[in-house]
């Protein structure tokens, strides 16, 4: 029996509305990362005023200040922890903190520095039973542990000692930018050699640190934006996941940096934003504080600004 031709052509037309739509990856990706890297971390606008803390520019012992300062935010007031100097780059580097209602007016404390017997720079600061402890820079890249119990008064601890994965000293060279995230009993503690790449350590005590890898777990490249130097800044928690802030340069001499950030599910393995950077002229070494219904950002070098998430 012979089939009707337009019996034929139905059944073809019906055939093609049973099947589904071609994916477009591009709209799968897009949601994907939106959903990884929600606007509200990684969308800012800058603060028409910045910056909002700065050196004097005057004879004083912070002059000039350098990166990474560090901001806290606890009970409606924002400390911020900075480093400054007077002279050229090389000379030792003491420890200031200001204190401000809103994160735009800052006042500095009146008996800085607060701590002038080492050096101090590139700081990660967290609160932990009672105690805060602070993971800086020292000279020579050296990353040393202070402690204070008002915020004020630091007692120096001495550099840290981190080792490899199998127990052995860690090797000569810069270890540096301390970046500390502390969960479930473990510290964990990202540094840097030389901005060559972001490692990875954990210690139960804060005396010993072991590498969880030997290799960096963040490494330069192979984008453009950070193919020549990378360096945590800070760890938060947000719905889940883990967000790394940090610093990358695209150019090998280092004149000019941006502020990135990066998302992990188990602190170990990261995967950058697609659209890095998220801030670029040199507004780098980002600080993200919560202010309870949204973040703002800021960044610390060459002075402090402020960036306010994009309405």
């Amino acid at each position: 029996m012979k089939i009707p031709g337009y019996i034929v052509v139905l059944a073809l037309l019906l055939t093609c509305c049973k099947q589904k739509p071609p994916v477009n990856s591009a709209i799968i990706s897009m949601e994907t990362d939106t959903a990884r890297f929600p606007a509200e971390l990684t969308d800012f606008v800058a603060f028409k005023s910045n910056p909002v803390f700065a050196g004097t520019g005057t004879d004083t012992w912070d002059q000039k200040i350098r990166e990474r300062g560090y901001i806290l935010r606890e009970d409606g007031t924002y400390y911020l922890w900075y480093t400054g100097y007077k002279g050229d780059d090389n000379v030792e580097k003491h420890l200031g903190l200001a204190t401000s209602p809103d994160g735009i007016t800052w006042t500095r404390f009146s008996d800085n520095p607060i701590y002038s017997s080492g050096w101090v720079e590139d700081m990660s600061v967290i609160k932990h039973d009672g105690t805060y402890y602070m993971f800086a820079e020292g000279r020579g890249d050296t990353a040393h542990l202070m402690t204070s119990t008002d915020r004020v008064n630091w007692e120096e601890k001495g550099p840290l000692d981190i080792r490899m994965s199998d127990g052995r000293p860690l090797s000569k060279g810069a270890f540096g930018t301390p970046a500390i995230w502390y969960e479930d009993g473990k510290f964990y503690l990202y540094y840097e050699r030389d901005d060559l790449g972001i490692w990875l350590a954990s210690s139960t005590d804060m005396k010993v640190w072991t590498n969880i890898q030997d290799d960096p777990v963040i490494k330069m490249g192979p984008e453009t934006y950070d193919q020549f130097g990378v360096a945590m800044d800070q760890i938060i928690k947000y719905n889940g996941r883990y967000y790394g802030y940090y610093h990358a340069t695209e150019f090998k001499d280092w004149h000019e940096w941006t502020s990135c950030i990066a998302m992990s599910e188990d602190l170990i393995h990261w995967t950058k934003y697609p659209v890095n950077p998220i801030l670029k002229e040199n507004k780098s070494s980002p600080v993200i504080v919560s202010e309870g219904e949204n973040y703002v950002l800021f960044t610390m070098h060459p002075a402090v600004c402020l960036h306010h998430p994009r309405k």
